[in-house]
């Protein structure tokens, strides 16, 4: 019988499994403006269940946000915006809790900095760059994903900052680990039960071509000094004595299997470098009571590779399907499963150790690298599991983004006047433009022409502080972002809260890769950008 939450969840329970959803329901949001782009963000992250949220903002609303938000009616006008939209969002999963704070989240960030303290994600929406600044510093220290979304017209810009984001199911679309060039002692005593030689037509075809694989490699390096197939002319030579074990059977399926997985077999076991950089960070060394479960448990498997792996990491354990009888294919499974589990419980141990040597033991259940954290054997087996295809990121913060810009990497894409960085140069020069009028540009329509010229002013100040030639923007750019007058387009807005939701799931649950860190959505063109800047 499946309880009703699983039925409820069913779906997304595939893509980031229990744990991942554990997570998620574990997740404070904090949406400062009630933006259209805010309120799509909050609502698709409403439905998967995320733990709570909270709504800042002090405005009422007007018949002006009722045109553009569907959460919102005629009879909303002139009430508090954040009560009124934690009520309607409330009501889209009744396990998610609501809050509202009727505040100007500017004054907020002024007044009490350790407001934002509490949540695990944070995402400001209209929010003046003066004030984004000053969050992005208070986050950057508590180490909360900070998310920053704008919109204005057809054009959107996302920007995700926090000093360090791991990842350990990043769910690549496949991993081969069969280990044929350096097989565990049992998978050589199953190998060595198939006589090929003595088999029926029948028999042999169903064979595991893994088995195939490892019989036909040893006797090759029998007579190559130990050696595997190195070249292409060699492993020519390899797939002809295939071809001469698999002689005139009428379903050769499996000497096929084998014939394709030669370079895969021939290609020797090593750490992709990404991985060898995660196990030699710094943070595996260092280990203290703050350390997060992910670097612990890296230290733990470097700890391995150089002891029990004998230079490898630990086997996944998974086999591709194969042709094969199924008493063969399921001892094969095995045999496979159970060198992983061993490979586990060498690792387990190096954690313990680790956790045991700390100069107090931590406890909890977390994945924040400021808190303790207690680290269960099915968190050891995923990291496992998926050891190959870990990744970090270390986003740069707003901070060195403003004040250290990466002139030539920006210039290189102006070069391309159609190029969407374009509209990043046009978003922060409205901040500029917004610093002097208090409004952005073509907010109001009797002021579009003179707006044109101050919004270009602001693009050229903008452009000769990142040392970029002036004429890199075009007055037709500059047009468009006047024309669109600050305005949030409920489309607009819709195709944003979906990215950006997408993007706080990977932030929260800690799997599949997020963007590092700019996103510019081109609603004209139907186009999305990503960039590090």
């Amino acid at each position: 019988m499946i309880d009703k939450k699983t039925q409820k969840y069913d779906r997304q329970l595939r893509l980031w499994q229990a744990h991942g959803q554990a997570c998620l329901e574990d997740a404070r949001v904090c949406l400062l403006n009630a933006s259209v782009a805010g309120s799509e963000t909050l609502k698709n992250l409403i439905l998967p269940g995320i733990g709570s949220f909270t709504i800042v903002d002090s405005k009422l609303i007007t018949g002006r946000d009722v045109g553009k938000n569907f959460f919102l009616t005629h009879d909303s006008i002139g009430k508090s915006k954040s009560q009124v939209m934690a009520e309607y969002l409330k009501e889209l999963n009744d396990e998610v809790v609501g809050n509202f704070v009727d505040q100007d989240p500017v004054s907020l960030i002024d007044r009490d900095p350790s407001f934002f303290r509490q949540f695990s994600i944070v995402i400001a929406t209209a929010l003046p760059e003066a004030s984004i600044k000053k969050l992005a510093s208070i986050c950057w220290d508590a180490r909360i994903a900070l998310v920053v979304l704008r919109t204005c017209g057809f054009f959107a810009h996302l920007r995700i900052a926090v000093p360090e984001h791991t990842v350990v199911e990043s769910h690549p679309e496949s991993v081969m680990d069969l280990r044929l060039d350096q097989p565990f002692p049992a998978l050589i005593q199953f190998s060595a039960q198939f006589n090929m030689d003595q088999m029926d037509s029948h028999q042999k075809s169903h064979v595991p071509y893994v088995v195939i694989l490892l019989q036909l490699l040893d006797e090759w390096k029998r007579h190559h000094n130990g050696e595997l197939p190195s070249n292409a002319a060699e492993r020519q030579k390899f797939k002809e004595l295939i071809r001469k074990k698999q002689g005139d059977l009428l379903d050769p399926e499996n000497f096929d299997e084998a014939t394709q997985a030669v370079l895969r077999a021939c290609t020797k076991t090593k750490i992709p470098s990404n991985i060898l950089d995660i196990l030699n960070d710094p943070e595996a060394s260092d280990i203290c009571t703050q350390s997060s479960f992910f670097w612990i448990t890296a230290r733990a498997v470097r700890d391995f590779v150089n002891n029990e792996g004998n230079g490898s990491l630990p086997l996944t354990g998974k086999i591709p399907d194969m042709k094969a009888d199924t008493e063969s294919f399921v001892a094969l499974q095995t045999l496979y499963r159970n060198q992983a589990q061993a490979d586990v419980a060498h690792i387990s141990q190096r954690v313990e150790a680790l956790l045991q040597s700390l100069p107090v033991k931590t406890t909890g259940h977390v994945h924040s690298a400021s808190n303790p954290v207690q680290i269960s054997n099915e968190e050891i087996a995923r990291f496992c599991k998926n050891c190959q295809s870990l990744a970090v990121i270390r986003y740069r913060s707003l901070h060195d983004e403003f004040e250290s810009a990466k002139t030539a990497e920006i210039q290189t894409h102006l070069n391309d006047l159609d190029n969407n960085l374009v509209y990043y140069i046009l978003f922060r020069a409205s901040e500029l433009f917004f610093e002097t009028f208090k409004r952005y540009p073509g907010e109001h329509h009797e002021d579009v022409e003179t707006d044109i010229g101050s919004l270009k002013k602001c693009v050229v100040s903008l452009l000769t502080k990142l040392e970029i030639p002036v004429d890199s923007i075009s007055d037709d750019h500059v047009h468009e972002m006047v024309r669109a007058g600050g305005s949030e387009l409920h489309n607009i807005g819709a195709v944003m809260g979906g990215i950006a939701s997408q993007e706080i799931i990977k932030l929260v649950t800690h799997q599949y890769i997020p963007v590092n860190n700019t996103l510019i959505y081109n609603g004209i063109k139907g186009t999305i950008s990503v960039y590090t800047l």
